[in-house]
């Protein structure tokens, strides 16, 4: 990393002097891959970001888990089926596959906080705005109209809702679509799987994303990270799985996780999901980390 991007990194991960020797390492930018410039289609060249650092996110007084909320709850909106889906790929692409189950397993262990999948919910009965969008033609649900509907039914015990959907998503009459999108302050969020093709590492991204979101952890400027804003399918295929040192160590503020516990969850999930280059990454950092 070159000198002035290494001095900037270590300015949004902040003084390290006082955390454990594991969380420590594990936070060491030396060993991530800093976000090169944007392409002038790419996120950053259309949504200027100026970074939020670890001192900017804790003086922003973040939700944080407490005894009493502090469970993640994924609430299917509609049918969740994604066979039709899954049908129009190559065979090659159908490892790994989408299910209510790998999406339950990975946020679990990326975030280390138990996870409920509710039972799906009745769209005609929740008044959510629909639209045809002009040129696909498929069927969009309102984003605004499903957070508002999904802060209304937090459990008492929920940190977090996140909706998922089979169902393309708009936020607004202007946009053409949208991934997904998060309420930070209101602990809600949704995405959708229509334009994921039923592929589960790129939907185990978007989960993590928006989920970060609900956080306080915003957009990442500073490294490679599935905290990276995205424009485009292909912006989004080139995010990792994993947080750099500046989320990472935010996450672990507002969790208080052990970060060599979590790789190692974070390790089996992704075996077992056949994430094979993540699983690597995590077990790379056991064996320096874990030490």
């Amino acid at each position: 990393m070159k000198q002035i991007a290494l001095a900037i990194a270590l300015t949004a991960i902040g003084d390290t002097h006082a955390l454990p020797p594991a969380l420590r390492c594990a936070v060491n930018p030396a060993v991530f891959e800093a976000l090169p410039a944007p392409g002038p289609n790419d996120w950053l060249a259309n949504h200027p970001e100026r970074g939020q650092t670890f001192d900017d996110f804790v003086s922003s007084h973040p939700n944080r888990p407490t005894p009493q909320q502090h469970t993640i709850y994924l609430q299917p909106l509609g049918t969740f089926d994604v066979e039709p889906a899954l049908s129009r790929l190559p065979s090659r692409l159908r490892v790994g596959s989408t299910s209510v189950e790998t999406l339950k397993e990975f946020t679990e262990a990326f975030f280390m906080m138990p996870v409920v999948v509710r039972p799906p919910l009745d769209l005609a009965t929740a008044k959510i705005t629909t639209r045809t969008n002009p040129y696909t033609r498929q069927r969009q649900l309102l984003t605004t109209d499903i957070l508002s509907y999904l802060k209304r039914q937090l459990p008492a015990d929920a940190y977090c809702m996140l909706g998922i959907t089979m169902i393309d998503l708009y936020p607004d009459p202007a946009w053409n679509f949208v991934f997904g999108q998060a309420a930070l302050r209101d602990r809600v969020g949704v995405y959708s799987f229509a334009r994921y093709e039923g592929v589960a590492r790129r939907s185990c991204k978007v989960v993590a994303h928006e989920t970060s979101h609900m956080f306080g952890i915003e957009h990442c400027i500073y490294f490679r990270c599935v905290l990276n804003g995205s424009n485009h399918l292909a912006e989004s295929d080139a995010r990792p799985m994993h947080l750099c040192p500046v989320d990472l160590r935010k996450l672990q503020w507002s969790v208080g996780f052990d970060v060599i516990e979590r790789y190692r969850r974070l390790r089996a999930v992704c075996e077992r999901a056949g994430f094979a280059d993540e699983a690597r990454w995590c077990q790379r950092e056991i064996e320096r980390c874990g030490k």
